[in-house]
């Protein structure tokens, strides 16, 4: 069940797991013809498709199973004496991950589960499961309003142990990361934590990595590879809702954040053929690091950020966005190049920087696609990248 479940499309699963099947499972423990145990396996089994595929899923959540659930919870939660805490902390996490408005009262009462059960440093596999599937069920609750008693130690030290020793899944870890990044958005003071202390850009780049190395890019027609992501490629892809919450919200950076850019372009190039969503997340990236002040154009031109913008607009099919997000990039860059400044070193600096781009593009024979942008380069520069014509990657293929 589990390998059917996980190589399940989207349409597939949703087109199985409905509101009305729950509601017919809530009847048949109601009648007492399914076990309790039958049922947490299944909703488990759901919760790890959702995490998983980074979907979004509603039909649990307004199912009388999952009523049944959060009534469970509380009332468990009240027990003096005999308190099943394995039951608790599964009814959380279930509760967690397929839910999207669960109370304060029960957050208050799952939280504190969820994070002893992810606190979990036994070395065997299914303990690594299981912690798994807590951290998973974290992620859609770093937007809500909680106390940093009620997560931020625990968080930190799951985090370090995992520097330290390696004791979680891939899944798990970027999962850690998701949940505290998400919470950044609440917490703006995690800033110097999430940089200084635990080294995200520094993770993220280890992560990166060790996936560009372990996932087999073997190109197959795309009707052959469609829905057949391998973990590592959906991992990738949930990495980098994290690195563009950080890039966008933390204004700290630091050396380790130079290094994001030649490890993307990495990335790029082993996903260009065969995987045009990670390109288009690397090629975000690199715009979002071309507008960032402490980002320097030499920095943008030793990582290869010049290069895999144009490697994208030659490719044979293009994709809108990438052209927008290509168009920024390269009139960032052009900005920085154009901005004069008063102080002798730096203007000297800024001219050799300007010799240099435009060697390198004559070297690249990039003429003809720079003269190409004054079709549109008004639009970018009046924030209108958005309304560029719906055709614009064609205009851009036959050029």
């Amino acid at each position: 069940m589990n390998k059917i479940m996980e190589d399940m499309r989207r349409e597939e699963f949703l087109s199985v797991f409905t509101k009305e099947l729950f509601n017919k499972i809530d009847e048949m423990i109601e009648e007492k013809k399914i076990r309790m145990e039958n049922v947490r396996m299944l909703i488990k089994r759901v919760a790890y498709w959702i995490e998983l595929k980074n979907a979004w899923y509603y039909s649990f959540e307004f199912s009388e199973l999952s009523q049944r659930i959060r009534e469970m919870i509380v009332e468990e939660d009240w027990k003096k004496e005999k308190k099943d805490e394995k039951l608790l902390i599964d009814l959380c996490k279930w509760c967690l991950s397929v839910s999207f408005s669960t109370s304060s009262k029960l957050i208050s009462i799952c939280l504190p589960c969820i994070m002893k059960a992810a606190s979990n440093k036994e070395e065997n596999e299914e303990a690594k499961e299981e912690v798994e599937m807590a951290l998973l069920a974290l992620n859609g609750y770093g937007y809500c309003e909680i106390s940093e008693e009620l997560y931020l130690n625990e968080i930190k030290d799951i985090i370090q142990h995992h520097q330290e020793h390696h004791n979680l899944t891939r899944l798990a870890y970027q999962s850690a990361w998701q949940f505290l990044m998400n919470r950044f958005d609440k917490d703006k003071n995690l800033e110097a934590v999430i940089v200084n202390e635990l080294h995200f850009v520094r993770e993220a780049i280890k992560e990166l990595e060790e996936l560009t190395r372990n996932v087999n890019w073997k190109k197959e027609k795309e009707e052959e590879r469609r829905g057949k992501e391998a973990k590592e490629e959906i991992v990738i892809l949930r990495w980098f809702d994290i690195i563009m919450e950080n890039i966008s919200q933390c204004k700290l950076r630091n050396e380790e954040f130079i290094r994001f850019i030649g490890s993307i372009v990495e990335l790029y190039r082993a996903a260009k053929d065969i995987h045009r969503g990670i390109c288009g997340e690397c090629i975000d990236f690199l715009r979002f690091a071309a507008r960032s002040e402490p980002v320097k154009n030499d920095d943008l031109l030793k990582g290869g950020a010049i290069d895999v913008v144009f490697e994208e607009l030659y490719q044979p099919t293009l994709e809108d966005e990438n052209v927008r997000y290509c168009l920024d990039t390269v009139l960032a860059i052009s900005g920085r190049l154009e901005g004069k400044t008063d102080d002798e070193m730096e203007e000297v600096k800024r001219k050799e920087m300007n010799r240099k781009v435009f060697e390198k593009m004559e070297e690249e024979g990039h003429e003809d696609t720079i003269a190409s942008f004054y079709g549109t380069i008004d639009f970018q520069n009046a924030n209108f990248h958005l309304m560029l014509s719906l055709n614009i990657s064609d205009y851009f293929v036959n050029i």
